[in-house]
């Protein structure tokens, strides 16, 4: 993939590893932030190798927020259009076919948070701090977090958040269910990336549906998520599934 100003990438065998290195701005997206990101899911998408994402950051900060000193002289309408590019790549975060496991290793606030909940995991440094602190700004959140963090912690956790502007630690983070993890800082990411080759290990379409499923389904209905989950289950009866099963019964590794 293409060198990039902001992001690092590092390719390990089926792994992406994906660092924010803005380090002097405690990682703050801006404008070329989300241009690199757009190019980098791009590109993702056509590394069929690849089956996990990991995302993280360089220095003390996962992301700190948006980048202020860029937004402050933005109009109304620049200010949607700052929002709606956000949400967009987040968007595009979510929908990979792929897990993407965020490892949080510092501030994690405003935009920085929004993006870890895009994320289909989050493991966090014990030293990690959670916040969505925009009214502190006069200001919402802006790349989806007043939908994503309600759904994720339920409506009085978030409220408490998203209204308080207040910083959580990780382990308030892991109470409240905002993050399934915390480590020691410096097993942060050898913890991130044994769960990942766990994860690669097993069946790769059977883990992309399982995604599908989950995140469709929470989309739509029980009923329909249940239909949509009978076909996905099925339809691995005829490939992975098949060799998956039939090594069992060999008591053999897969061969995926």
């Amino acid at each position: 993939m293409d060198n990039y100003q902001i992001l690092n990438v590092d390719v390990q065998e089926h792994l992406a590893i994906l660092t924010i290195s803005r380090p002097e701005a405690m990682n703050a997206l801006n404008s070329l932030f989300f241009d690199e990101m757009e190019d980098f899911l791009a590109k993702l998408q056509t590394q069929p190798d690849i089956r996990l994402l990991i995302i993280t950051g360089e220095g003390k900060a996962f992301v700190a927020g948006a980048d202020i000193a860029e937004m402050a002289d933005m109009t109304q309408s620049e200010g949607l259009v700052f929002s709606k590019r956000g949400q967009t790549i987040f968007r595009k975060i979510e929908e990979l076919e792929i897990p993407v496991i965020a490892a949080v290793n510092g501030f994690a606030l405003g935009g920085g948070c929004e993006l870890a909940m895009s994320c289909d995991i989050r493991v966090a440094s014990a030293k990690a701090k959670f916040g969505q602190p925009e009214v502190n700004l006069g200001l919402t959140p802006g790349y989806a977090g007043t939908q994503r963090l309600s759904r994720l912690v339920g409506k009085g956790d978030a409220m408490l958040m998203l209204l308080s502007g207040d910083h959580i630690s990780a382990d308030e983070a892991l109470r409240i269910g905002l993050v399934q993890w915390v480590t020691e800082p410096e097993e942060l990411m050898d913890k991130v990336v044994d769960l990942a080759k766990k994860i690669v290990s097993k069946g790769p379409l059977a883990v992309k549906k399982v995604k599908k499923a989950v995140r469709s389904g929470l989309e739509s209905t029980f009923e329909t998520g249940c239909d949509l989950e009978s076909q996905e289950f099925s339809s691995l009866f005829e490939g992975e599934g098949k060799e998956g099963m039939k090594a069992f019964l060999e008591k053999r590794p897969p061969k995926w």
